[in-house]
């Protein structure tokens, strides 16, 4: 009788330890895509700064990303990011748009 309650109180155990287990990957899973959409946020934020600097500047929006690279000092990390800027109008802010590249960290 003690035999059977010895390996249910082992079997309790492991399934409180894999239920905590899970619990911190589904965790760190939530924590690492809440980091990478705060970084997409920065990046778009950045951008929209800087071309509005350029605005600000030279009375128009710049018609490419590569300007704001050349000329306002704006670096973005292409290995992990793809940066989708379309320009409307001298006078329009661009549409920009953020994507996280596939197996990035």
């Amino acid at each position: 009788m003690k035999q059977i309650k010895k390996h249910k109180f082992i079997a309790a155990c492991l399934l409180i330890l894999i239920v905590l287990i899970a619990g911190l990957c589904i965790r760190s899973a939530r924590s690492a895509e809440a980091r990478r959409a705060e970084e997409i946020k920065a990046i778009s934020d950045t951008i929209y700064a800087r071309a509005l600097q350029c605005y600000v500047i030279e009375g128009a929006y710049p018609e490419s990303l590569r300007y704001l690279e050349e000329n306002y000092g704006l670096t973005i990390n292409q290995q992990d990011y793809r940066v989708v800027y379309m320009p409307f109008a001298e006078n329009l802010p661009p549409e920009v748009r953020v994507i996280a590249r596939e197996g990035s960290s």
